[in-house]
């Protein structure tokens, strides 16, 4: 899949994504966008990519927000399809069955935090930055920020973040939930494609149940959303990787999952 503004690859079972706008600090521009959500989709229709890991090129920033030279010029009506084309992303990220894990390298703001924030899991560099500081432009978050940051941090800090437009550093996003370790920036994507790796060779169906009954659980009251589990846990019982597994354990060797 050749792209202009994304690099590619895949390894062991990993894709690796990574925005490649190194000049803008990788801002997300509409092309920067749409050409993520194609990874997305391509990922989706690929049963060999069984984790997705997303970063940033250079050591500067994962993601310093959306392109503000694009958004200077837009009329409300175009702001409005920018804003559509974002939450897509974001609900394509999370709507995957496959686990998805943000390397956080640099600068994640406005966009870049919306962005890690839309992924399963998020491991930040010690150089990281996380913020959403789209007050200072006269603008509020748009890709998803005043409802994923209120689920990460809870509301009061959220409002925090929002209203004050402030940065913060990685230990300070790790202490308040949003991220789950902060690494030297050397071991950071090795750390966030080895959890990734790790996760991969685990049963595809039962990440893939899992991260639905997490995801759809969440915003359910606690009956409707043990329902759900009871539903996943019971359609995993019909899968051969449960007998795989199962059957592996008790003969004392390691599973061969295969998806199915």
């Amino acid at each position: 899949m050749p792209f202009e503004n994304i690099l590619w690859k895949v390894e062991d079972g990993v894709g690796i994504a990574t925005v490649n706008r190194p000049k803008a600090l990788n801002a997300l521009d509409g092309k920067t966008v749409e050409e993520l959500t194609e990874v997305v989709e391509a990922v989706r229709r690929d049963p060999a990519v069984r984790a997705l890991v997303l970063t940033g090129a250079g050591d500067k920033a994962f993601v310093a927000g959306a392109d503000i030279a694009a958004m200077s010029t837009m009329s409300p009506v175009e702001a409005r399809r920018f804003a559509d084309r974002g939450h897509r992303l974001g609900a394509a990220l999370e709507r995957l069955e496959i686990p998805t894990v943000a390397a956080v390298n640099g600068f994640a703001l406005g966009g870049g935090c919306e962005l890690a924030m839309a992924c399963d899991l998020v491991y930040a560099s010690e150089k990281a930055r996380f913020g959403q500081p789209e007050v200072n432009l006269g603008l509020i978050p748009g890709f998803g920020g005043t409802q994923r940051l209120t689920r990460r941090v809870g509301l009061m800090r959220a409002k925090e973040m929002v209203f004050t437009g402030d940065f913060y550093d990685a230990r300070k996003a790790l202490e308040m939930g949003l991220v789950l370790d902060v690494l030297p920036p050397e071991k950071l994507l090795e750390h966030a494609v080895a959890q990734a790796r790790k996760i991969a060779g685990k049963g595809p169906v039962a990440v893939a149940q899992a991260k639905r009954a997490l995801e759809t659980g969440a915003d359910a009251d606690l009956h409707a959303a043990t329902e759900i589990e009871i539903q996943a846990f019971a359609l995993c019982f019909g899968t051969e990787d449960a007998r795989e597994g199962m059957k592996a354990f008790l003969e004392k060797r390691p599973a061969r999952f295969k998806g199915s």
